[in-house]
């Protein structure tokens, strides 16, 4: 088997492959080759979006975009101004694959498989004659003057220039800093909070509107909040989870939530909310109906949380109840203890320190000829497209600049 090439990218996945076609579609000549330590490649595209493959999200502004990325915002700027959504959607377009926008924003390849993008990949690899070479597990990375050394559990590779695409790998990190670069040591950054409340036991599948944070610390976020079997999860506890990834860790996933089921509603206008309603349904019983838009279930469980009866009519609210109940709905404290994380939306914060990677070109400035994209930087984002649009913007850049 020739072991000999122009360029090696380590990683068989999404920054690989779309490295792998960019470098090769500009530059025919070259012989490209990737090495991927699993029987299969593109695995983590073939589950994503619940198999769909949320390709990109419908934000069109640098300046935008880049602000759904807890580790790698400023960093991303620039490459976003290179190659940003609408590149990427004009992109898989060129190549056969038409994408949708869907309400929140999110993208998925018109045919709803993630198998479309998966074929997109390979096709265009085979056409390109880059050679896919699985189960090469890489054991050494050596730097020659002339060229990298690649050494794998089968056999030794020599390039002029080599890509690192092999996401949260922790034996590929460990290589990079043998080479000399900074790893930023990697924590969970997408998770579910556990949490065992009375309040919210038999309430699983609701969900509402709210905005969260932690106590005691500035991380704050909203969007819908999901009750589940085993706490809390949905978007708004998700993009908490991304933000405060390292200050979360270090409290051990033990800490106080704030609930504020009322979104944007403080206490003292809570409190008015509900002397209006006192005085509007004077005759009704409280626990009945929700004035608010959250499941009646989630009012009732939050009214006798607060110390009502299931027989109290609003008339008979005593204000000592009024204030807790509006404690309950704007400032709900919950105890979280432990994380859950998902399988398939595994992200990590943590990776190559960025101060160490040249964005305009992805190219290391401590290894010259290293060449670095995807998650195997100390860059991450919440979930909607926005780490697939990281590898895009990556992989580009790196075709541009060999």
């Amino acid at each position: 088997m020739n072991t000999d090439f122009d360029i090696i990218i380590v990683g068989g996945g999404a920054a690989g492959f779309f490295t792998a076609i960019n470098i090769a579609e500009k530059n025919k000549h070259l012989k490209v080759a990737i090495l991927e330590r699993g029987k299969e490649v593109l695995s983590k595209v073939r589950i994503s979006g619940g198999g769909r493959c949320n390709v990109t999200h419908a934000c069109f502004i640098p300046n935008d975009l880049v602000k759904f990325y807890p580790r790698g915002e400023k960093e991303l700027r620039g490459p976003f101004h290179q190659f940003c959504s609408g590149d990427t959607i004009e992109w898989f377009e060129n190549h056969g694959v038409p994408l949708k926008i869907e309400e929140d924003g999110r993208m998925f390849p018109e045919s709803n498989s993630s198998q479309t993008i998966i074929d997109c990949f390979t096709d265009n690899v085979h056409k390109l004659g880059i050679q896919v070479l699985t189960g090469q597990s890489v054991q050494s990375l050596f730097k020659t003057e002339e060229f990298w050394k690649v050494e794998t559990n089968k056999e030794t590779f020599a390039c002029k220039k080599l890509v690192i695409t092999a996401g949260s790998n922790p034996k590929v990190w460990e290589m990079l800093s043998e080479l000399g670069h900074s790893i930023i040591p990697p924590v969970p950054s997408l998770f579910t909070f556990n949490i065992k409340d009375p309040r919210i036991k038999d309430l699983m599948g609701l969900s509402a509107f709210a905005s969260v944070k932690v106590k005691g610390s500035k991380l704050s976020a909203s969007g819908p909040l999901l009750i589940t079997h085993w706490g809390m999860s949905g978007p708004g506890i998700l993009r908490l989870s991304a933000w405060g990834a390292r200050e979360l860790a270090d409290k051990n996933y033990q800490f106080a939530l704030l609930v504020n089921w009322l979104n944007d509603v403080d206490l003292e206008e809570a409190v008015d909310l509900l002397k209006s309603l006192k005085v509007e349904h004077t005759k009704k019983t409280i626990v009945k109906k929700s004035p608010f838009e959250f499941p009646n279930r989630l009012w009732e469980s939050l009214v006798l949380a607060s110390g009502i009866t299931e027989e109290t009519k609003w008339a008979d609210l005593s204000k000592k109840q009024l204030t807790q109940l509006a404690e309950q709905l704007t400032n709900g404290v919950f105890q979280v203890n432990g994380k859950s994380t998902f399988k398939e939306e595994f992200v990590t914060a943590g990776g190559v320190d960025l101060k160490e990677i040249n964005f305009k070109t992805m190219e290391s400035k401590i290894s010259p000829n290293l060449f670095l994209a995807g998650e195997v930087l100390n860059i991450d984002a919440i979930t909607g497209g926005f780490n697939f649009q990281n590898a895009w913007t990556g992989g580009f850049i790196i075709s541009d600049a060999i």
